[in-house]
């Protein structure tokens, strides 16, 4: 069965943003599996952190060129398309600082914070260099929530390969 984002459909959106210079960053578990450098799991979505300043070209690019479509907006916290055969692109809209620090409006007021140094790493997809997550900003956004098999599986494969501790929660 193939995975409703493939790693080919991945690598599609983040050349087609890329291509008129829309920085992003796979966030979520292309994230992850970025870092490790292979495709571990099925995945339902693409995950990106995105300049908010960016969503609405990224947006309308990726509708004239991939016919994607709005599926949820719930801007300013996320933005989620889908096309016709499944494919689900989820932007999660940042604001930088002068520091280079992204700040996430999150729905309860709160702020999700992508450091600059978290947002500093690059992975691979299909042999492809990619921005991502690092695996210390990764393990912080699989906090503060009861986890899932799927994270679980995640964070135990970042912290196996980065040789970094399990957190309690995941213990």
């Amino acid at each position: 069965m193939k995975p409703a984002m493939a790693a080919d459909d991945v690598l599609a959106v983040i050349d087609l943003l890329e291509h008129v210079h829309v920085t992003v960053w796979i966030d979520g578990g292309w994230g992850v599996d970025a870092l490790l450098g292979t495709e571990t799991r099925y995945h339902a979505d693409l995950d990106l952190a995105i300049a908010i300043s960016d969503v609405t070209a990224a947006t309308d690019l990726l509708q004239s060129e991939l016919g994607y479509t709005v599926s949820l907006d719930q801007m300013p916290t996320r933005l989620e398309l889908g096309d016709d055969q499944g494919h689900r692109v989820d932007f999660h809209p940042l604001v930088f600082d002068e520091q280079g620090n992204g700040r996430q409006q999150l729905p309860d007021g709160n702020f999700g914070i992508y450091t600059s140094s978290g947002l500093a790493a690059t992975g691979s997809i299909a042999g492809h260099p990619v921005r991502c997550l690092s695996p210390e900003l990764q393990l912080q956004f699989h906090l503060g929530y009861e986890p899932d098999d799927t994270d679980r599986q995640d964070v135990a494969q970042l912290c196996r390969h980065f040789d970094l501790p399990l957190p309690e929660l995941y213990g």
